[in-house]
């Protein structure tokens, strides 16, 4: 279970919603046998049993059945959330999109299909600041590098965003999500893997590897990330 939260939480990027640290990536999914299913307003709550133990995890608005397998997408990780439907605290919980639950609202700015239905009040703390793109060769925004990752696989870039997440020495690197405003959501999001230290809210250039595709097992796979980057200020 510490693996699957650590993988987890490596990966997403922080931001405030409806006072609550949340941090969503498209890239992860957790897959699982319905153990507990408790259905509450806006949301459906599912307690799991994956590959590493069980979990609980939160849904919007999604039917599923106890017995059945189900995979979450879109998982996004939080510590102590308290449920004042439940009226209970989840010393971790995992929120995200059923596979294959289809979903018709239009999606919202930044959050994605998972949080779509979300009262829109809550979204207006999570808008990012612009940061001027990086200068000099092989210079792009995030969102350039998302849009066009497989062109850019194996490709130096340059990207300047304002550090998000960060996450040290897991699996020998430094994990730290940028973001430079340049796109809503999950296109305006970039992964950077380095040896280099960073603080979150420091706005830096990184300099880096396109990759794509990239799996590291249990379900945890990233369709674009910088690695081998270097920081500067």
């Amino acid at each position: 279970m510490k693996a699957l939260l650590a993988l987890c939480m490596m990966v997403v990027a922080s931001f405030s919603w409806a006072g609550e640290d949340i941090a969503p990536h498209p890239s992860i999914s957790v897959k699982g046998e319905v153990l507990e299913v408790k259905v509450v307003e806006n949301f459906t709550y599912l307690r799991l049993k994956t590959q590493n133990g069980e979990t609980w995890a939160a849904v919007v608005n999604a039917k599923a059945r106890k017995g059945e397998t189900v995979t979450i997408e879109n998982v996004s990780v939080m510590e102590n959330f308290v449920s004042k439907s439940l009226k209970r605290t989840f010393k971790t919980i995992l929120f995200g999109t059923l596979a294959g639950a289809g979903n018709s609202a239009p999606k919202s700015p930044t959050l994605g299909a998972a949080f779509s239905a979300t009262p829109a009040q809550k979204l207006d703390v999570i808008n990012d600041a612009p940061v001027p793109k990086a200068s000099g060769s092989n210079a792009m925004t995030v969102a350039e590098i998302v849009s066009n990752a497989d062109k850019l696989k194996g490709k130096p870039v340059v990207v300047r965003g304002k550090v998000v997440k960060y996450n040290a020495d897991i699996m020998g690197r430094n994990w730290i999500h940028l973001r430079d405003g340049s796109a809503p959501g999950d296109a305006g999001d970039i992964l950077v893997t380095t040896t280099s230290k960073a603080n979150v809210g420091d706005v830096l250039t990184a300099k880096g590897i396109v990759n794509t595709d990239q799996d590291f097992g249990a379900g945890y796979a990233y369709k674009v990330l910088i690695e081998e980057a270097t920081l500067q200020n």
